[in-house]
């Protein structure tokens, strides 16, 4: 189990386990994007899109982040990461340390400027990439190396709920740090 740094933020910690245990645990046959086999399904999107969950989201990872120096934009592979993204942007505003976020493309454009990330700048930029759940880190490697091309500094990875399935050690082997908000014990949930 993890926990907040303040009592409020912690408080905002149990309201969203609250809402992912009651909206966004399903039970039944998954095959998840890592093409694993599971028994259960951790539908964060269902939350990261809610107005009772998102900006609760923003604040936790922002709490995740903030000790990491220099950090100066946050984002990672769309479409998972976008509100994530979206919702640290706007909550960082309101506790006075601005972070701009930034999307990836799995692909880079075929038109236009050909960009495969969108938003802020990143080159020679400290940056963190987000996510809302992760089974085995590919997902996040993915927006790592499209960011390491483009000249960024990729410090972590931080994710909402950490499914205890591989990802942290994958990122951790690429030399980055692991950040989780919500553990499969919190959601009272085991490791498949």
């Amino acid at each position: 189990m993890t926990a907040a740094s303040t009592p409020e933020l912690e408080a905002d910690r149990q309201a969203l386990i609250g809402l992912i245990k009651a909206e966004a645990v399903f039970h039944g046959d998954f095959t998840l994007s890592s093409g694993k086999k599971a028994t259960y399904y951790v539908d964060m999107r269902k939350l990261t899109l809610d107005h009772r969950a998102a900006p609760a989201i923003g604040r936790l990872v922002l709490d995740l982040v903030k000790d990491l120096d220099g950090v100066v934009a946050v984002g990672g592979l769309t479409l998972g990461a976008d509100p994530i993204a979206n919702a640290v942007m706007h909550e960082s505003v309101h506790a006075g340390h601005p972070l701009d976020a930034f999307v990836v493309r799995k692909e880079p454009k075929d038109h236009g400027r050909g960009r495969q990330i969108e938003g802020a700048d990143v080159k020679g930029k400290r940056v963190v990439v987000v996510e809302d759940t992760s089974t085995t880190g590919q997902s996040a490697l993915k927006a790592v190396e499209a960011l390491r091309r483009e000249g960024a500094e990729v410090v972590a990875v931080a994710v909402i709920v950490d499914r205890k399935t591989g990802a942290q050690a994958a990122i951790e082997a690429e030399g980055l740090r692991w950040l989780a908000s919500i553990d499969l014990d919190d959601l009272g949930l085991q490791p498949q």
